[in-house]
């Protein structure tokens, strides 16, 4: 079955009532926790909410237990349907026939190697019945395999996702731009979005760190925002991700994941303390980029950190040298020391092959 050929059971529940709460899982290849992530939504789910699959061809088994996950739930409250690509499509061609299959009012992406917490669908709604925001900001906690003291102390078991008032309403889109920059948190599993603010968007095919490039723009296409510091997210961290398997295709997506934003902010007001925000993890991005193709490409990297350089001055909304300015003004030598390094390295690499 294709993604844009649903089945019967999907048929019959376009024709039910809207329901107020679409959760999102694209699958494809973590058999030993899907379990885990469906069952904690649908425990909690109730009528009003379905639970929407999307298996993008598996080859570990996930595609078998996710139609035995489907029969088993068949007769809950919630509703639980599955679509199968036929060819796999990768995470965010995965996303987006998640985000075109949806029924719901809300959308609320999970990773099918993470799960919800208990108690967070039914704090969402009452939520959303007492507010109506267009979007919502949650918290989340780490799952380790193995959790230390050292884990505890780092603050993994509430991680927030925004820099800035809450439990209100949040209208101004520089301070909404700003919290979430500033947070550096930029998964789309801590955003609960009503399906208009996702009007337009789309992950971009064939590329990592998919989520940075999203999340910004939900930013600013909300009307408002509410940020609710409460952990409803357990993100697991585990050998095998994506941020775990670095290389140098996930370091040239990088260097290049804010390539959007200036087109979609353009005109918006932006106070100074937005642009920095956001100068600064396209700093964060150009250096983690160069990092990463020293790393795997020694030899021969020049010609990329030239590159990322490049990007990194499309990305930014402040000339460099401002930045780098803004760093001293701040006390933050060591991130100013590291700036320099790189933008030197790369201007000379640059001046070397232009000769």
């Amino acid at each position: 079955m294709t993604a844009s050929s649903p089945t019967s059971a999907d048929s019959a529940a376009a024709s039910l009532d809207t329901p107020w709460l679409s959760v999102l899982i694209p699958v494809h290849n973590v058999r030993p926790y899907l379990a885990e992530c469906v069952e904690s939504a649908m425990a909690q789910a109730g009528a009003g909410i379905e639970v929407l699959i999307v298996e993008d061809c598996s080859t570990d088994g996930s595609d078998a237990l996710v139609r035995e996950l489907v029969e088993r739930y068949a007769g809950h409250a919630a509703r639980l349907r599955a679509i199968f690509h036929e060819r796999n499509q990768g995470i965010s061609g995965t996303r987006n026939t998640l985000l075109r299959e949806a029924h719901g009012a809300y959308f609320w992406f999970l990773d099918s190697d993470d799960y919800l917490m208990p108690g967070s669908i039914p704090a969402l709604r009452a939520l959303i019945d007492r507010e109506a925001p267009a979007m919502v900001l949650c918290d989340y906690r780490m799952v380790r395999e193995h959790m230390t003291a050292k884990h505890h102390r780092r603050g993994e078991l509430h991680k927030r996702t925004f820099v800035g008032p809450e439990r209100q309403h949040l209208t101004d889109v520089s301070l909404v731009l700003r919290g979430l920059l500033l947070a550096g948190q930029m998964h789309v599993w801590s955003k609960i979005a009503r399906r208009e603010v996702w009007d337009g968007l789309r992950f971009p095919l064939g590329r990592y760190f998919e989520d940075m490039t999203l999340s910004p723009l939900l930013g600013l296409q909300a009307r408002d925002t509410w940020y609710e510091p409460q952990v409803w997210v357990a993100y697991r961290q585990r050998e095998g991700s994506i941020l775990h398997t670095l290389n140098l295709d996930k370091a040239e997506h990088l260097a290049h994941a804010l390539a959007d934003l200036r087109v979609a902010a353009q005109g918006r007001p932006l106070d100074h303390e937005t642009l920095f925000a956001w100068a600064h993890i396209a700093a964060r991005n150009f250096i983690g980029s160069s990092r990463m193709a020293q790393r795997f490409e020694p030899a021969t990297c020049d010609r990329r950190i030239a590159g990322f350089r490049l990007a990194f001055e499309e990305a930014t909304p402040i000339p460099l040298r401002d930045l780098a300015r803004e760093y001293l003004r701040r006390g933050w030598w060591v991130r100013a020391l590291r700036l320099r390094y790189w933008l030197r390295r790369a201007e000379s690499l640059r001046t070397t092959s232009a000769a």
